[in-house]
């Protein structure tokens, strides 16, 4: 097409010059009842559409061309934003009936992930947000520098569906963040700042805009259309610039016609105003989706009992962004507890709510003049709930109930007029009639009443003409064709009057007019016509009154929004049994906590508190499958869900306000990345160990796994010890290096705390007795546990039982030659030196290739003996000697001593249970080739 420019038709050369104009999008363009795509472009809607890929032909060429209907556009938009492209929509902006020549075709919409403002397209529970990413100017954007003490990067945010715009500023790594926290679904980037989407734990579009519009000049110009003086409400150049540069291309999406008049605020926020969460944590924690294979229960479908669209999206905000500040908090906790106590008031009030539409989206719709007279009244229905709702909350005694009944605004100016104005139940339609009340507009009412009395006169007709011709088959009809016709059989056609003209012939009859009804068809079809004018005029100023209360409306839908959501609150805490937690009190402590999404998911729960008073640090073990995890995620649930305002699932809580929760809970590998997964932890434990401080709360799961057991435990140690020495964290450590237990002697701020087992069979105080039945009790108790049990999980778990037995005697071997070193030991034999090993700082010996450090000291990282045994030398060596006929015997070779050989190098008393599966498989493996 672009090579034959100069010979295009007039519509193609319409089509190309709005595809040059958008050169990032698909243009579809409206070509009667379909939306036309053509070329490379009709190919790529004809495959991700999965529609018929047809041609055009015309004097130039033939061209691909694939369609989509207009009226059923929403669900093949989803499709081609699905796959990343953007979309740019060319609608007809004259009618074609009073066009001369070529119709008039622009740009209206340019649907991309972050501006969506389709309801077919949007998800009504969550806010689908458009960001910004500006990195502070050093001098590259025009408009001049930014101030060298403004923060480093700002990100801006806008829902374009309801006009909720923010911005923040601060340090890239908080931004960063921030982002994550947010998922948007596209984000802006500004001149020199870097954003690789593959590196985000969330999908999103990265759009690139020319770095003009983040000059300072041009953001100051774009916000004015918004705010009277940008640099009074946002003083930091960098936030404006991120701002600016952010309404620039929403408004260009929404059709360039200036500033977004439901764009009413634009609010800066402080991210040390609420609890920090980052991708990492909100991943681990599940707050919005599942880590399950195929999906699970996340902690918002737990607690998400709204009846509201904006009481869902206010429920989700508060949780990604829990508060720090105890006084809102505790206004929050006030107004919760007044609902739990007021069952009756707090289920009208939920029953009220579920009668409310989407407000913010609907006040968004209207001031952009894409509301229909069903939207207005959606609206009227919404607000006629209000008053029923301020006097549900009548006589209320928290302060954030009383405001909240303060704000709900009746608005009553508008649903009168709305009521005055629009029919109950109006056409989807606003330009084809049946939309205006009567009553409503006088002049309006004439040219009905002069339509219906035509109408009536010609509903009459009928009548009168069998009676004057005698002709009782005569019947009197309307065709949008023809217009108003007298049909007359063939067998009656002698007897048709004079005065009637042919209008029409059929096979079987003939249709005619007189000039009476020619008359009166022409002021029937003038009346209805004008009509029909007349009220899209008068709905278009009906809704641009309406528009002009937006802020208004927007007041009232974050009332409504709060009180869905604390209501929610009071809901789950009546039906769940939650709690009121104590805020701001240290240390932390929780009896008979429950994590709330488990406890949904399984028929018996077992609670389980804990009590910092010992110290900050707790160092938790127990087996695999005993609940450590599920513990540790339910503590750090149970203050996030205090600080959004919520009850909590415990019998009791007191808590501190906490300013950040990490976890370093499960990982997985990076392969694109370039990351193993041993490395993406040591990224993660970085991160926490730089930014976490003595208001933090860390989750820690078996740090330092991944590599070799003596380099593993090393890590572990030495981050509990910075932990507890340097960060004062409250902190939960689940491990299974039991070396660590040990900690609890050394750092006064450490305890322990282990899952108990109940074991049948065997010899109860030997972990690696035969046929030990282990049942997980699910209960933490005080002090460390004796074993982790792995070679009975792994039974548990469907392991063949070769492979259990075998790892039964590999148990049952290091064991026995742990048992034997300690008697040496405590004999003396074997050690060098007088009070050999006694000095934490000395290291024991024995046999070549066993070497440890006691690792009393907590300054070095070295681990203190195990009792059963570093390695598997001294079980090889009973092999190679006595057990196979003392020092005289042959020394095995062969795969047997290939076996041994590679036994010597497995130190077992720091190899996961996992470790040692894959190890015990891969000798077997070798033993039967």
């Amino acid at each position: 097409m672009l090579d034959r420019a100069e010979e295009l038709t007039p519509m193609l050369s319409q089509y190309l010059d709005l595809c040059r104009a958008h050169p990032d999008a698909i243009v579809l363009f409206q070509v009667g009842d379909f939306y036309e795509a053509f070329c490379e472009a009709a190919e790529t809607v004809a495959r991700v559409c999965e529609v018929t890929l047809t041609q055009r032909e015309d004097s130039t060429g033939t061209y691909p061309m694939a369609g989509i209907p207009i009226d059923n556009a929403a669900s093949y938009l989803e499709a081609l934003l699905d796959a990343d492209f953007r979309v740019a929509i060319a609608d007809q902006v004259e009618d074609a009936e009073e066009a001369t020549g070529l119709v008039d075709r622009a740009v209206t919409n340019v649907v991309s992930p972050g501006t969506v403002v389709d309801d077919d397209l949007l998800d009504r529970a969550s806010a689908t947000y458009l960001a910004a990413l500006v990195a502070r100017d050093s001098g590259s954007a025009e408009g001049g520098t930014d101030d060298p003490d403004d923060p480093p990067a700002a990100l801006a945010t806008l829902d374009v569906s309801t006009g909720e715009c923010r911005v923040t500023a601060g340090p890239t790594d908080r931004i960063r963040t921030e982002l994550e926290r947010l998922a948007p679904a596209e984000v802006v980037v500004g001149p020199d700042t870097d954003l690789d989407a593959s590196a985000l734990g969330f999908e999103t579009m990265v759009t690139e805009r020319d770095p003009a519009v983040f000059g300072l000049d041009a953001a100051d110009a774009t916000l004015s259309g918004y705010v009277a003086e940008p640099a009074a409400v946002l003083d930091a150049p960098v936030e404006r610039r991120a701002v600016g540069g952010l309404l620039s291309y929403a408004e260009y999406t929404q059709g360039d016609d200036g500033a977004l008049p439901y764009v009413s605020r634009v609010q800066r926020y402080d991210l040390r105003r609420s609890l920090r969460l980052d991708a990492t944590a909100m991943r681990s924690l599940e707050l919005f989706e599942s880590r399950q294979p195929g999906g699970g229960g996340t902690l918002v479908g737990t607690v998400d009992r709204t009846v509201s669209a904006l009481g869902r999206r206010r429920l989700e905000a508060w949780l990604r962004r829990p508060l720090v500040d105890a006084e809102r908090i505790r206004r929050r906790h006030d107004a919760v507890a007044e609902l739990l106590d007021r069952p009756i008031a707090r289920e009208a009030v939920r029953e009220h709510l579920s009668k409310v539409y989407d407000l913010e989206r609907l006040a968004a719709r209207i001031s952009q003049e894409r509301a229909d007279a069903r939207d207005l009244r959606s609206l009227r229905t919404t607000l006629a709930v209000v008053p029923e709702l301020k006097t549900a909350l009548d006589d209320v005694d928290s302060a954030a109930l009383a405001d909240l009944r303060d704000a709900l605004d009746e608005l009553a100016d508008v649903r009168d007029l709305i009521d005055r104005a629009i029919v109950p139940d109006p056409p989807q339609e606003i330009t084809e009639g049946g939309v205006i009340r009567d009553g409503f507009d006088d002049d309006l009412d004439e040219v009905r009443a002069a339509e219906r009395e035509g109408r009536e006169w010609v509903s009459s007709l009928e009548e009168r003409e069998r009676e004057r011709t005698g002709i009782d088959s005569l019947e009197v009809g309307y065709t949008q064709v023809h217009g108003y016709y007298i049909e007359v059989t063939n067998p009656n056609l002698d007897r048709v009057p004079d005065d009637y003209t042919r209008r029409q012939t059929l096979k079987n009859a003939e249709r005619f007019y007189t000039p009476e009804l020619k008359r009166r068809e022409e002021e029937i079809l003038s009346a209805s016509e004008r009509a029909d004018s007349m009220e899209y005029e008068l709905f278009c100023e009906v809704r641009s009154r309406v528009a002009a209360e937006t802020e208004r409306l927007q007041t009232l839908a974050d009332a409504l929004a709060r009180l869905d959501a604390l209501a929610t609150f009071a809901t789950v805490a009546a039906d769940a049994g939650y709690v009121r937690p104590e805020m701001g009190v240290e240390p932390l402590r929780i009896d008979a906590g429950r994590h709330p999404v488990v406890e949904r998911t399984q028929d018996e729960f077992v609670p389980n508190g804990i009590d910092f008073t010992e110290g900050h640090v707790a160092v938790i073990t127990g087996p695999n499958m005993s609940g450590k995890s599920t513990y540790m995620r339910q503590v750090a649930l149970i203050c996030l869900l205090a600080q959004a305002g919520s009850f909590v699932p415990a019998d009791a809580a007191e808590l501190p306000i906490l300013d950040r929760i990490f976890t370093r809970v499960g990982a997985s590998d990076d392969i694109a990345g370039g990351q193993s997964t041993f490395m993406r932890e040591m990224s993660e434990l970085t991160d926490i160990l730089h930014d976490a401080t003595a208001d933090s709360l860390v989750l820690l799961d078996e740090v330092g796994r991944g590599t070799s057991t003596a380099d593993g435990l090393a890590i572990a140690r030495a981050t509990t010890e910075f932990v507890h020495d340097e960060v004062g964290a409250t902190t939960l450590f689940a491990t299974h290096y039991h070396d660590l237990t040990d900690l609890a002697a050394d750092l006064p701020n450490a305890f322990n705390r282990h899952f108990t087992v109940s074991k049948q069979g065997g010899d109860p105080d030997a972990p690696d007795a035969d046929e030990t039945e282990v049942t997980f009790l699910h209960r933490v108790a005080e002090g460390p546990a004796s074993s982790s049990y792995g070679v009975e999980v792994a039974k548990l778990a469907g392991v063949p039982d070769r492979v259990v037995e075998r790892a039964r005697e590999y148990v049952r071997g290091a064991a026995g030659s742990a048992a034997s070193t300690a008697a040496e030991d405590a004999s003396g034999d074997g050690v060098e030196g007088e009070d050999a090993g006694s000095d934490p700082g000395e290291t024991a010996e024995s046999g070549p290739d066993r070497q440890e450090s006691t690792g009393s000291d907590p300054g070095t990282p070295a681990t203190p003996q195990s009792d059963r045994g570093d390695t598997l030398a001294a079980y090889v060596e009973g092999l190679e000697n006595g057990d196979r006929g003392g020092d005289e015997a042959a020394a095995p070779t062969g795969a047997d001593g290939d076996v041994i050989e590679a036994l010597r190098d497995v130190e077992i008393a720091r190899t996961t249970p996992l470790e040692a599966l894959n190890t015990l498989e891969d000798l077997q493996r070798r033993l039967d080739e």
